[in-house]
């Protein structure tokens, strides 16, 4: 073989033509192994076109339930233009005959998947240093395409591409049935509190959900209730991203909700031997649960998104909070332009939910609005630089407490979760019980047994 010849094929991607050619023979040998090489590969996992092609006459033949052999196979090739008079009939015959046996087909598909994920990364390292040289984009963004696109190839679906609605119906399909037969009430992951649950669906994937709240109405509280319920029962990992309390103070928190505990003795350490055991107890629960804990305060949304594509069987991201965050990708804005900064933030972590497909909890700030009014529930134009983290939730709650405001008030611990924005419902107000000794909330009917 000349030098060149030799060249030109070193610059073809990877691929195996003996793997692609095994599966296409085991299909025509054993059609009973046709569904799950169905089920396993694409038409573009061949990197050869004529083993793509006959690929996709099997791929449709199957779809539409047709008999697969050798012989309809060659007929359907005929049909859709992809028949070679000189050298099909032979070409098949060989695939037949050099293909050792079908039993073997998950190892040979194993094979061109792992080439298929080869020429993925070889093609996203291309046009990264295609991106490089055009030398427009800073570093940090090219940082950020680089793992957006890893990422993707790691979930096994294109950086981006148009989709016919027909596979996105087959999606809907799925979830559907898996609704269906599922035994929960509601669709997302449950926040522990029935009525929420019930008035917003659960927290759904992909959601952006807002809770804000003025400084000590129990935004974080009601943030840990909700990362307990999912840690210990979604049987999913959840994350928490705490840019305000440190990791021995959140664990603390935990543990006081967990183990009903008065927080100021786990705080002042004052525990009597009743107490210990609860406390023993409750560690015991925490660590079988999957809470991961991050406290770094510098912390962007490029950052949590790049932390959490590392984390597998990701169920919820939950972030305290906002107003903390640092902007994305560094840009510094002149004067103090918060608005641009939060509403550059509120935009990310929406695509950040949509891309992880996951709910990620975000706890706000509220603007002093409200202090000056008469009736001092809060409302979405209280949302501190507001207009743009309104757009991009899903769901807004706000928590309100009326003891906060009037000691005297009939029931100090009644408090209220309004729900002002809802994608997947209506707004309405939930009435919650909020427990001040063990800094948690529960369902207006809880009573907590002596």
């Amino acid at each position: 073989m000349a030098l060149d010849d030799e060249q030109l094929l070193l610059k073809q991607l990877p691929h195996s033509v003996e793997a692609e050619q095994a599966v296409l023979g085991s299909m025509l040998i054993d059609p009973r192994c046709v569904p799950e090489v169905i089920d396993q590969l694409r038409p573009d996992d061949f990197y050869l076109r004529q083993n793509r092609e006959i690929y996709e006459t099997i791929y449709s033949m199957f779809n539409y339930s047709l008999t697969i052999d050798p012989v309809t196979v060659l007929e359907n090739m005929k049909q859709n233009g992809v028949y070679d008079e000189n050298n099909s009939r032979g070409y098949l015959l060989q695939l037949m005959d050099t293909t050792p046996t079908a039993a073997n087909v998950k190892e040979y598909i194993g094979i061109i998947k792992d080439k298929t994920l080869l020429r993925r990364v070889a093609e996203t390292a291309g046009e990264l240093t295609a991106l490089i040289q055009q030398g427009t984009d800073t570093g940090q963004d090219i940082l950020e395409a680089a793992e957006q696109r890893i990422y993707a190839i790691r979930q096994g679906r294109a950086a981006r591409g148009l989709t016919p609605i027909s596979s996105v119906l087959l999606d809907v399909y799925d979830r559907l049935t898996e609704l269906a037969e599922s035994e929960s009430a509601i669709p997302g992951l449950s926040t522990g509190l029935t009525d929420l649950d019930r008035a917003i669906s659960g927290l759904n994937k992909s959601d952006l959900i807002l809770l804000a709240a003025r400084p000590g109405m129990g935004k974080t509280s009601m943030a840990l209730n909700i990362l307990l319920e999912a840690g210990k029962k979604s049987g999913k990992n959840v994350a928490f991203f705490s840019l305000e309390m440190s990791r021995e103070q959140l664990a603390l928190r935990l543990i006081s909700s967990e183990c009903f505990v008065d927080n100021k003795k786990l705080v002042t350490g004052k525990l009597t031997e009743e107490d210990w055991e609860k406390v023993a107890v409750a560690a015991d629960s925490l660590n079988r649960s999957m809470i991961l804990i991050d406290d770094d305060s510098s912390v962007t949304v490029a950052d949590i998104n790049a932390k959490c594509r590392r984390v597998d069987n990701l169920g919820l991201v939950i972030i305290d909070y906002l107003q903390l965050m640092q902007s994305a990708g560094g840009r510094q804005y002149n004067g103090e332009n918060r608005q641009q900064v939060v509403s550059d933030i509120s935009r990310a972590l929406k695509i950040m939910a949509k891309e992880l497909n996951v709910p990620v909890l975000c706890l706000s700030q509220l603007s002093r609005a409200n202090e000056s009014r008469s009736d001092k529930r809060p409302m979405l134009s209280d949302l501190r630089e507001s207009g743009a983290i309104e757009q991009d939730a899903d769901i807004v709650m706000f928590l309100y407490r009326e003891g906060y405001y009037d000691k005297d008030t009939p029931n100090p611990n009644l408090a209220e979760c309004i729900i002002a924005k809802n994608r997947h419902g209506e707004t309405r107000t939930v009435e919650l019980q909020w427990l001040p000794e063990f800094t948690t909330f529960s369902n207006m009917e809880w009573q907590h047994e002596e």
